[in-house]
């Protein structure tokens, strides 16, 4: 059947710090060892056989052609666009539904820049052999901080281990957009913890609050509340929980990928001028 991919790369709506110290007008032109963000994701999906084209969801249909290696691929219908929606749960959703396609869908993210071919052969091979209408890619802490003791770094804390995302997503059925649909509800509700109440459940609050929810449990539980089959495949890769949405994860990228002695603004000033379709603010 064949699997699709889709890469999230909207705005986000209360401003991007981090774009707008690199001096590149969408942070997932920021280049990360001398290759844009995007650009790495790309090639990272097309490199790991998914099908095409490639689905990028944006503002605007300019960031397609906005460096010279997005222009190429989308010019040879590589690369499609999607207008973007208010979050990338809602993104997610509306490509999910109006896109004719009917196959599987991997989503990730613009600002991945450390995925790799295998991390992305690991997590689709393992969803595929899932049951599950949505499976979620997730790190261990213990992994993570094994390879990374000091990395700023969110997780989710459950009963025996805690957990950070990975930006990796698939959905399997049709069903699979209660996930992102449901996401989009709860977000409307972060600042309001009595509203969240309503939409999770009291008692799957106050069982994950206490840490008496392990992984198996918690997915289970969600399943229940949103009414579809969850599944989450834990990746044995540390850096497949890094995105680049601050300035500590850019300095760790550009270590790893190999260029540690340029400072950001020196990305930004050279690498604009090299490719002049990259437009800096």
């Amino acid at each position: 059947m064949g699997t699709r991919g889709l890469i999230l790369a909207g705005r986000r709506s209360g401003g991007d710090a981090l774009a707008d110290t690199s001096g590149y007008r969408h942070r997932a032109l920021l280049p990360i060892a001398g290759v844009p963000m995007l650009l790495r994701v790309v090639r990272t999906l097309r490199a790991s056989g998914l099908d095409a084209p490639i689905a990028i969801s944006a503002g605007d249909d300019e960031l397609l052609h906005a460096d010279p290696g997005l222009a190429t691929l989308t010019d040879a219908g590589q690369l499609i666009f999607h207008l973007s929606g208010t979050s990338p749960a809602a993104s997610m959703a509306d490509y999910f539904e109006t896109s004719p396609d009917a196959r599987p869908l991997l989503v990730t993210t613009a600002d991945h820049p450390l995925l790799t071919p295998e991390m992305v052969h690991f997590f689709t091979q393992a969803a595929e052999r899932s049951t599950a209408d949505f499976v979620v890619g997730l790190v261990p802490g213990s992994i993570f901080r094994a390879r990374f003791p000091n990395q700023p770094r969110t997780f989710i804390v459950l009963r025996g281990e805690k957990f950070s995302g990975a930006n990796l997503f698939y959905l399997r059925t049709a069903a699979a957009v209660a996930v992102p649909r449901f996401w989009t509800r709860a977000e409307h509700f972060r600042k309001q913890p009595w509203r969240l109440v309503s939409v999770f459940g009291l008692a799957n609050l106050a069982l994950f609050l206490i840490g008496r929810l392990d992984l198996a449990g918690a997915l289970a539980r969600a399943s229940r509340v949103i009414g579809v089959t969850i599944d989450a495949v834990v990746l044995p890769f540390a850096e497949a929980a890094i995105d680049v949405d601050r300035e500590a994860d850019r300095v760790t990228a550009e270590k790893l990928l190999g260029r540690t002695h340029e400072n950001l603004s020196d990305v930004a000033v050279r690498d604009a001028s090299d490719h002049p379709r990259v437009a800096p603010r």
